[in-house]
């Protein structure tokens, strides 16, 4: 099975200038741990994570820099830049690899520079639950 057969299209983004704040409303909002921050022309620069969050709160031990942490910080200075890609035609076996090797939980599908969408391990096991074993 492709990418493109698994992947979510239906995505979820943030801007690079957005604050730290609009990002963690989107994350709680849609139920889901990591967003895809894109810069004012839609183009993938990075990937904001739950994790992304909660280590940058963790830097801050008093309730007033957390508070800033949400209010004043915009989303590139926590974001982890460059995202992992993949191609639309790339097989699910080979997105799970590279899942693995980078072990991460999600791979965002590219296309000539244009993001098209999100395949995430739970995509990888829906994909396998439902085929035939």
């Amino acid at each position: 099975m492709r990418v493109a057969d698994l992947m979510q299209t239906d995505l979820v983004t943030v801007r690079s200038d957005d604050l730290v704040r609009v990002a963690v409303e989107r994350l709680a909002e849609e139920k889901i741990t990591g967003l895809p921050v894109v810069d004012g022309h839609g183009g993938l620069v990075g990937v904001l994570s739950a994790s992304d969050v909660l280590q940058a709160e963790s830097m801050n031990a008093d309730p007033e820099a957390v508070a800033r942490l949400f209010d004043d910080t915009v989303v590139r200075e926590i974001m982890t830049p460059r995202p992992h890609t993949i191609a639309p035609t790339a097989t699910s076996k080979e997105a799970a690899q590279r899942m693995m090797y980078l072990e991460v939980h999600r791979l965002f599908v590219e296309d000539g520079g244009h993001l098209l969408g999100v395949v995430t391990t739970s995509d990888l096991v829906r994909s396998l639950a439902m085929s035939k074993v």
